[in-house]
């Protein structure tokens, strides 16, 4: 009988970590052949744009195409900010950034070493001396905890292969009143020429950072392809981490 029971504990727990580490949302099954074949929250998630990208993200066309000056007034610099550009890729926003935050700091983050590399380059050649590369992992941000007063994520969310894991860092790291802004293609527009796997809809976005302790404050809705969501902690103070 007490044997019973300990194991009854033992599966109890087990399944209480897998919530709480948002592994009982993953589901294996095939899908969109541009994704991996892992699902969060009904989502397929989207196969990751390598180094080899960096072209397309430094593209000439991209300020007329997304309109990157409205993006970072949507943001609403000030000096003395700490940033944070999660997926930054080839550096192209922490850049952007950091000529408007002065004595304040952008941490560039990405998982890809050849891309932090990239940006560490162009920093010494330009004489940028405020923007700082973290290398992350797939489920960590690797930044302090209540550090960052702005997070921003463009187009790069849902490419994360532990999209709870990383909101949950992400909330970590924010401070208090800290927003997080996510920019993601249109899923519900149509006329939005990107894949259909690398779009998010407004509602999706809002349900899984729901789950990781944000609250939809705005969606900026001024950019030409993309929604501009901005997220803050829960106001309630409730926390789903330990």
């Amino acid at each position: 009988m007490r044997s019973n029971l300990l194991n009854l504990c033992i599966i109890i727990s087990i399944f209480l970590f897998n919530q709480v580490n948002g592994q009982s949302y993953y589901i294996q099954k095939q899908g969109d052949p541009n994704g991996i074949n892992k699902w969060y929250m009904g989502r397929q998630i989207a196969q990751v744009m390598s180094h080899f990208g960096i072209e397309w993200l430094e593209r000439e066309e991209r300020e007329f195409e997304e309109r990157t000056s409205l993006l970072l007034k949507n943001l609403e610099l000030k000096p003395g900010l700490m940033v944070a550009d999660i997926g930054a890729g080839s550096g192209y926003h922490s850049r952007l950034i950091s000529s408007r935050i002065g004595s304040g700091k952008v941490y560039a983050v990405d998982i890809e070493p050849v891309m932090l590399e990239f940006i560490e380059d162009r920093n010494r050649k330009e004489g940028i001396q405020n923007i700082k590369t973290v290398l992350s992992t797939e489920t960590s941000v690797s930044l302090p905890a209540s550090s960052i007063d702005i997070i921003i994520l463009v187009d790069v969310y849902h490419e994360f292969a532990f999209p709870f894991e990383m909101a949950i860092s992400m909330h970590k790291a924010l401070k208090a009143d800290g927003k997080l802004f996510l920019v993601e293609f249109r899923a519900e527009d149509n006329r939005v020429p990107i894949k259909a796997i690398h779009k998010m809809s407004e509602a999706q976005a809002v349900k899984e950072f729901k789950q990781a302790g944000f609250r939809l404050v705005e969606n900026k809705n001024n950019l030409p392809w993309q929604h501009c969501m901005v997220f803050a902690k829960n106001v309630n103070g409730t926390s789903p981490y330990k």
